[in-house]
């Protein structure tokens, strides 16, 4: 049994955008890094003709996790996380290991768990108490999975489970609050009583940063705007301050790590240039909004006009994004309907 407290106790919180590790009682995070991590499915045959450092990865995989054919026992995945996710791999596949707020694949999560750990906390799991922030949605099921491995691989001397909402509420110096928790793939509105979820009052929207961001990438397509990702080009100078933008070619790359690195860029273009607006938005009054400019990787600068000002909108006001091509139909969905228009 742990009884002492002479060494800081670890929070950590894996959510759909990042991860974020520390010390309790620190202001901030000592480590934020992506929760996606980057895989590549090994077999056998072909473990040694892998690149080096394999054992940066920090994964441990386990067999069978997800049991998806019968060749899955001979294949292992090799997690890249962090810094070495930031570079193009010949067929690396991004993968998620939550999906609605929920986690399905714990594999994924335990290589998180352990990358904050050994590779940027630089602590040993079983000197310190851990306090794992999780969504006020969270099952049972979910519960015993996150304690039996923190136990049984980690081997914490203790462990708290808190609800983010509550989390939130304590730390405006609140035990009663009703939290509006926008994250990066959705929105939960909760209210806490004496330091309690109240889970009959939880409204989930799946309306987040993300959904944002994929606002910003159709809307800007729309209107014949190409993101073209870092890998994929570079710059050469044909004379003194004159660069000209040469396209590279990779096949082997994934469709899902193109696609990441797109979004990486629109959501830098969403954070960069767009403000919710002060009152709700309307096409007409906005028609004629000053345009802000964004300069993008391959050197092309754009202008962002209203749509700066609508898709921030689209949080409060779900009903705007069926005005953006590419987005139609979403707002027929049920689900959008846990979060009616929010604005006055």
């Amino acid at each position: 049994m742990y009884g002492g407290d002479e060494v800081s106790a670890i929070v950590i919180d894996v959510g759909s955008y990042s991860c974020k590790a520390g010390y309790a009682g620190d202001d901030t995070p000592k480590c934020v890094f992506p929760s996606v991590v980057g895989s590549i499915e090994q077999t056998g045959d072909t473990d040694e003709a892998k690149p080096e450092k394999e054992a940066d990865s920090g994964s441990d995989p386990k067999n069978g996790s997800k049991p998806m054919d019968v060749d899955k026992a001979k294949t292992k995945r090799k997690f890249y996380l962090g810094q070495e996710f930031e570079f193009r791999r010949d067929h690396m596949e991004v993968i998620s290991p939550l999906k609605d707020g929920t986690v399905i694949d714990w594999e994924v999560v335990d290589n998180i768990w352990n990358h904050a750990f050994r590779r940027r906390l630089l602590i040993n799991p079983e000197e310190h108490p851990m306090l794992i922030a999780e969504p006020s949605t969270n099952s049972g099921q979910q519960r015993e999975k996150a304690a039996e491995l923190m136990f049984e691989k980690y081997k914490v001397p203790a462990l708290f489970l808190a609800k983010n909402a509550v989390l939130t509420s304590f730390a405006s110096g609140r035990a009663t609050s009703l939290v509006v928790d926008c994250g990066g793939g959705s929105t939960v509105v909760s209210a806490v009583h004496d330091g309690y979820v109240l889970q009959k009052s939880a409204a989930t929207s799946p309306i987040g940063g993300e959904f944002l961001t994929d606002c910003m990438m159709k809307s800007l397509e729309s209107k014949g705007v190409v993101i073209r990702p870092k890998y994929s080009f570079k710059k050469k100078e044909v004379s003194p301050g004159d660069y000209k933008v040469v396209d590279l070619d990779f096949p082997n790359t994934t469709d899902s790590y193109r696609l990441y690195c797109m979004r990486a860029i629109a959501s830098d273009i969403k954070e960069s240039v767009c403000r919710v607006p002060d009152t709700p938005f309307d096409e007409v009054a906005y028609a004629n909004v000053p345009t802000t400019s964004y300069e993008l990787p391959d050197g092309q600068t754009i202008e962002v006009g209203a749509d700066r000002f609508k898709i921030p909108d689209i949080l409060f006001n779900p009903y705007l994004s069926q005005t953006i091509p590419g987005i139609d139909g979403f707002g027929d969905s049920t689900s959008i309907r846990g979060l009616p228009r929010m604005g006055p």
